[in-house]
C-alpha cells in the first residue's frame, strides 16, 4: 500500500519522577534517542517507547508495556547483576523471579519508578 505503510509505533510511558526514570531506562539498557519538552525517545534495538513528563497514579498503575527478548534470564541475571533494585529501591522499584507461563512465555515482572509494569520475556513455543 504506497504511501499508508505504517513506519512505527510507540506507547507514551508515563513518568512520576522524569528525570529518574530517564537514568533508570538507561540502566535498564534503553539507549536515550532524543529529549525534548518533557518527552524523550527511548530505543533498543528496533523497539522503541517515549516517555513523557506526566503522571497520574491510576494511569501509571494501570500501564503496562512488553518486551520480547531472545533470553529472559540473561536479562533477568544483567538487571540484577546491574543491581536495578538496589539503586532505585526507594523509588519503589520491583522485579520477579522469571518463570514458565503456560501461554508458552518465560517472562519476568519489572516495575519501573512510576509504577509501569513491565512483562519482560521469551517464546518457550
Amino acid at each position: 500500500m504506497t504511501g499508508l505503510d505504517a513506519i512505527e509505533i510507540k506507547a507514551f510511558v508515563p513518568a512520576r519522577d522524569y528525570e529518574v526514570s530517564r537514568r533508570f531506562y538507561v540502566d535498564v539498557g534503553f539507549e536515550e534517542k532524543s529529549e525534548f519538552k518533557g518527552i524523550a525517545y527511548f530505543a533498543l534495538g528496533s523497539c522503541s517507547f517515549l516517555l513523557q513528563q506526566f503522571y497520574q497514579q491510576a494511569h501509571a498503575d494501570n500501564f503496562m508495556m512488553h518486551l520480547l527478548v531472545d533470553d529472559a534470564d540473561g536479562w533477568h541475571r544483567r538487571l540484577t547483576g546491574e543491581d536495578i533494585l538496589g539503586r532505585y529501591a526507594a523509588h519503589g522499584v520491583r522485579m520477579s523471579e522469571p518463570g514458565d507461563r503456560e501461554w508458552g512465555m518465560r517472562d519476568f515482572h519489572l516495575v519501573d519508578p512510576s509504577g509501569v509494569l513491565w512483562h519482560i520475556g521469551h517464546n518457550t513455543r
